[in-house]
């Protein structure tokens, strides 16, 4: 493997830290800020998370109500388009399975959708089986606005950008269409290993 030298910042890293990286990616030690418009702050008493679209009935939960759900602690790596990667990055929320085990669907696909418009749309099959949770926090503080907080979703095994920032909702569907990105070129799935970055990869 060819070594990686892009966007080196301190300590040199190991063959195993290399081994993580997918193709085209470099080691990130920073936290870089990226976003397609101005930071949403939608005053807690005020916020809500919904799955509704393809469902029985749908399902809402207040800021209190999702604080309540039992959480889990996932660390994981995240892998942004723009080709850096940061490793064992640590965050708090409620699994999307959880979440889901509240309604009853056979949708296949989700769109989340997010304060200020944006929206990413994900097979079900990659929002489930203990992949994808609702993080309130990161690094042990609660999740700040400019990554996203109050909440955001986290889906560590796709780009970032589908790991949407300022989450309201999920929208179940029993087809695919493309959300925010997705529909300016990006590709609809979004794997890194594959280096799925824009439509056609």
């Amino acid at each position: 493997m060819r070594p990686i030298t892009r966007g080196f910042r301190g300590r040199p890293h190991g063959q195993s830290e290399v081994a993580r990286l997918p193709p085209g990616q470099y080691l990130e030690r920073d936290f870089p800020v990226l976003s397609a418009g101005p930071t949403p702050h939608t005053p807690l008493e005020q916020w809500t998370f919904e799955i509704g679209g393809a469902v029985t009935r749908p399902v809402s939960w207040t800021w209190a109500e999702l604080l309540a759900l039992p959480a889990q602690t996932p660390t994981v790596d995240i892998h942004c388009v723009t080709k850096w990667t940061k490793l064992d990055t640590r965050w708090k929320g409620v699994s999307v399975d959880t979440l889901l085990a509240a309604v009853t669907t056979d949708a296949r696909y989700v769109l989340a959708t997010c304060d200020g418009g944006y929206t990413t749309n994900l097979p079900i099959a990659d929002v489930t089986g203990g992949q994808a949770w609702i993080v309130y926090e990161y690094d042990g503080r609660p999740l700040a606005p400019e990554h996203g907080g109050p909440a955001r979703l986290l889906v560590p095994h796709l780009y970032f950008w589908k790991s949407a920032k300022w989450v309201r909702g999920l929208t179940l569907r029993d087809h695919d269409a493309p959300g925010f990105w997705e529909q300016y070129g990006y590709h609809l799935y979004g794997d890194p290993w594959k280096e799925q970055r824009y439509r056609g990869d």
